[in-house]
C-alpha cells in the first residue's frame, strides 16, 4: 500500500470553533490520518454513568467530512478521578508497597478485575456507537502499555492473580517447589497462598520465584488488551491497534500483538538517545540533534515482527520533547528523514505527536507541529515535503531480508532478574547486534521464538536467548543457512535452573560452557587478530572447532557448518569481523557503510540515510546532511 502521514490532536484541548480550521490546515499538510480520544475519559464520562458523547461526535464529524481517517483511541490509560472512589484498590503498587496515585496516567493495575471490567464497558460503548462510523476508520487500545513503569504491580490485586496463575502453570505445590528449587534456603511453600510477591525480601528473591512473577506481569498485560479486543471485534471491521513504547521489554510484545491486527510504536529519537541508550558523550554529541541512527530502524523491524508484516509509527517526534534529561531541536530535514526512514522499514502510516503543541500541564513543553499561538512550527514544512516526497514514492514493498536477529522478551526479564555483572543487558547485546549489521549496509528481519519461518534467511542471530531447548534449535537449523547463538544462550531453564544437559545444550554443536564470569565496564578480553568481548564471558570446551581465539588460548567462538556460538559479548570491531566471517561463510554480500550512513532495502528501492550533520559521499552517491537518497532498483548508477 502507499505510505501515509497523520497527526495525533485533542478536540478537547481547544475550543470547537477551532476544529474545522484545524481539519482543513492538516489535510492541506498532506495528512490523512488524525489520532484523537485515547485521554479523554473524563469528557466522555464526567461521573458514572453520566455518557457525554455529543461533542466526540462533532468532532470526527468535523474531521471526517475534511477527509480525514480517523483513529479513535479508548481512553483507558487515562481512567478519570471518580474511578478511584468506585474501585479504590485498583491503583498499582511499586516495589516499595507504595501505591502509584492519582494525578498523572496509567495508574490502573493490570490484574484488578474491577478496573478490567470498567475498560470493556466503555470500550463497548464506543464501539457501538462509532464502530460502523465510516471515519472511523482503525481503533488504539489504551495508550503505551508499560510506560513509566506501570507494567509490574505489587498490589494485593495482583497477588491473589498471581497465585491463581502459578496454580494454574504447577498443578500443585510440590511441582512449584522442585522448578524453583524451593529445598534452598528452607524456601518450600505448603499451599498457593502462602506464595507472596517478590519484593521487599531481606537479599535476593528466589529468581525462579521473580522470572514466574515476570512471566504472569506479561501475560496480564496481554489478558487486559484482550479484554478490549474480544468487546470491540463484533462492533467494527475497522482495525485495532496499540502504540508500543521504545526499549519498553516489560511485557511480550509478540503475545499482544497477536491479537492486533497492526503495531503501532512511538518513536522519540533525541529523548531515547539521551535517555535510553548507553552510548559515550562524543556519540550523544554527534548525534545530539539526531537521534541514534540505528534506534529507529530496530524498533521499525521489531515493530513490523510484532504487527505481522503490518506497522505505523504512532507518534513521531516533530521538535523537542519535553520528558528527556535535556530537549535539543532537531536539525533541518531530520523530521522528514525519520519519516521517510520509516517507510524504508515497511510503515504504512508515520503519524506525528501532536498538532499543536499544548499550553497547559505536563507536556506544555512538548513541541507540536503548530505553536500553543497557532503558528506554524519548524517541522510542519517537513511534514508538508514529505507528503510530496511520498506522492511521488507511490507503493513501498517490503522483501525478506537475508539476515534476522531472534528477539525475545523473556530472556530480558531473566537477565534483569539475575545479570550477574553490572555491565549486561539484553537489550544492549541485541542491540549491538543489530547495529553491527546495519553497519554491514544488510537489512534485517525480527522473530519471535515462537515464529521460526520456513528456510530462507542466510544468517539468524540469537544472542542471548536465555532458554533454548531441542525444539527451538532444530527450526532455527532450519531456518537459516547459518545461526549464531552466544553469549549466555541456552543458559537457563524456564525455571530459571541450569539444564541439566548443561549450557547451552545444543545438539547440533559439540560445545560446553564450563564457567562464566563477569567483568568490570574497563576491562576487555582481547582476541587474538582485532577486536574484544566485554561484560560477559562464557568459557567454551568441546570438539567443536575453535573459529576465533582470544589470546589467553581460550576459544572466542567455536562452530560447525549451520551453527556458531560466542564465547562473549562483542565490541564494535569484534562484530565487524564475526558478521564479515558469517557473510562469507554463506556468500552473502554486505555494503560496509561509513559512520552515521545507513542503507535499508525493500522490493523497488535502496535508501541511504544520512543521520550525520555534514555530507557523505559513498558509493558514487552524494547525501546531504540529514537528508535521505532513494535509488531506484536497477536504475543506472551515477558517475
Amino acid at each position: 500500500m502507499k505510505p501515509e502521514l497523520g497527526v495525533c490532536y485533542y478536540p478537547e484541548h481547544w475550543p470547537e470553533e477551532m476544529w474545522a480550521k484545524d481539519a482543513t490546515r492538516m489535510v492541506e499538510t498532506g495528512l490523512t490520518w488524525v489520532r484523537i480520544g485515547e485521554f479523554a475519559w473524563s469528557r466522555m464520562e464526567p461521573t458514572p454513568g453520566d455518557l457525554r458523547f455529543d461533542w466526540l461526535d462533532r468532532a470526527i464529524e468535523v474531521l471526517g467530512s475534511a477527509g480525514l481517517k480517523v483513529v479513535l483511541g479508548t481512553p483507558t490509560a487515562t481512567p478519570p478521578r471518580w474511578m478511584l472512589k468506585k474501585h479504590p484498590d485498583m491503583l498499582a503498587v511499586d516495589a516499595q508497597g507504595q501505591p502509584r496515585k492519582f494525578g498523572s496516567r496509567r495508574h490502573y493495575c493490570f490484574s484488578h478485575q474491577g478496573y478490567i471490567q470498567e475498560c470493556a464497558r466503555i470500550a463497548r460503548i464506543m464501539g457501538e456507537r462509532y464502530g460502523r462510523n465510516p471515519h472511523v476508520a482503525a481503533w488504539q487500545i489504551d495508550n503505551e502499555y508499560g510506560c513509566h513503569d506501570t507494567t509490574i504491580s505489587y498490589s494485593q490485586a495482583a497477588l491473589r492473580a498471581f497465585q491463581h496463575w502459578l496454580e494454574a502453570q504447577y498443578g500443585s505445590v510440590d511441582a512449584l517447589n522442585t522448578a524453583w528449587g524451593n529445598v534452598f534456603w528452607s524456601m518450600e511453600y505448603g499451599s498457593f497462598d502462602q506464595i507472596d510477591l517478590p519484593n521487599l525480601t531481606v537479599t535476593e528473591p528466589n529468581p525462579a520465584h521473580v522470572l514466574a512473577f515476570r512471566r504472569f506481569s506479561s501475560d496480564q498485560v496481554a489478558i487486559f488488551n484482550k479484554a478490549q479486543v474480544d468487546v470491540l471485534r463484533p462492533l467494527t471491521d475497522a482495525p485495532l491497534l496499540h502504540n508500543y513504547m521504545g526499549r519498553i521489554l516489560d511485557f511480550d510484545h509478540f503475545k499482544v500483538g497477536e491479537d492486533l491486527d497492526i503495531a503501532t510504536w512511538d518513536s522519540y529519537p533525541i529523548g531515547f538517545l539521551s535517555d535510553r541508550l548507553e552510548v559515550d558523550e562524543a556519540h550523544k554529541t554527534a548525534f545530539l540533534q539526531q537521534g541514534d541512527p540505528d534506534m529507529q530502524a530496530f524498533h521499525h523491524d521489531l515493530y513490523r515482527a510484532v504487527g505481522r508484516g503490518r506497522w505505523w509509527v504512532m507518534e513521531q517526534q516533530p521538535g523537542p520533547v519535553n520528558w528527556a534529561p535535556f530537549n535539543p531541536a532537531p536539525l533541518p530535514g531530520m523530521v522528514r528523514l525519520w519519516s521517510l526512514e520509516a517507510v524504508a522499514h515497511g510503515a504504512e502510516v508515520v503519524s506525528y505527536f501532536r498538532w499543536r503543541q499544548a499550553p497547559f500541564a505536563q507536556e506544555q513543553m512538548h513541541a507540536g507541529l503548530l505553536t500553543p499561538n497557532d503558528k506554524p512550527a519548524p517541522a510542519l514544512s517537513e511534514v508538508r515535503q514529505t507528503a510530496d516526497d511520498l506522492a511521488q514514492l507511490g507503493t513501498v514493498t517490503q522483501t525478506r531480508a537475508d539476515v534476522a536477529i531472534l528477539f525475545d522478551y523473556a530472556s530480558d526479564w531473566a537477565w534483569q532478574t539475575q545479570p550477574q555483572g553490572a555491565g549486561f543487558n539484553y537489550f544492549r547485546l541485541v542491540f549491538s547486534a543489530y547495529r553491527a549489521l546495519r553497519r554491514a549496509g544488510l537489512s534485517v528481519d525480527f522473530l519471535s521464538t515462537r515464529d521460526i519461518p520456513e528456510p530462507g534467511y542466510k544468517l539468524i542471530f540469537a544472542p542471548g536467548l536465555a532458554t533454548l531447548d531441542s525444539d527451538l534449535e532444530h527450526r532455527l537449523l532450519q531456518g537459516c543457512d547459518l545461526a549464531i547463538l552466544g553469549p549466555r544462550s541456552g543458559a537457563i531453564t524456564r525455571d530459571f535452573q541450569i539444564p541439566k544437559a548443561g549450557r547451552p545444550g545444543l545438539s547440533g554443536l559439540s560445545c560446553d560452557v564450563d564457567l562464566v564470569e563477569t567483568l568490570p565496564p574497563n576491562v576487555h578480553r582481547t582476541v587474538d587478530g582485532g577486536g574484544a568481548a566485554r561484560h560477559w564471558i562464557d568459557r567454551l570446551s568441546g570438539t567443536a572447532p575453535d573459529l576465533l581465539t582470544f589470546t589467553d588460548g581460550t576459544p572466542a567462538l567455536k562452530g560447525t557448518d549451520g551453527l556458531w556460538y560466542l564465547a562473549g559479548f562483542p565490541d564494535e570491531h569484534l562484530w565487524v569481523w564475526v558478521v564479515e566471517m558469517a557473510a562469507a561463510k554463506v556468500k552473502l554480500d554486505i555494503h560496509p557503510l561509513p559512520e552515521g550512513l545507513r542503507r535499508r532495502e525493500t522490493d523497488q528501492y535502496v535508501f541511504l540515510t544520512n543521520y550525520t550533520a555534514a555530507p557523505i559521499n559513498w558509493n558514487n552517491h552524494d547525501i546531504a546532511p540529514c537528508d535521505v537518497v532513494i535509488l531506484k532498483k536497477n536504475a543506472p548508477r551515477k558517475g
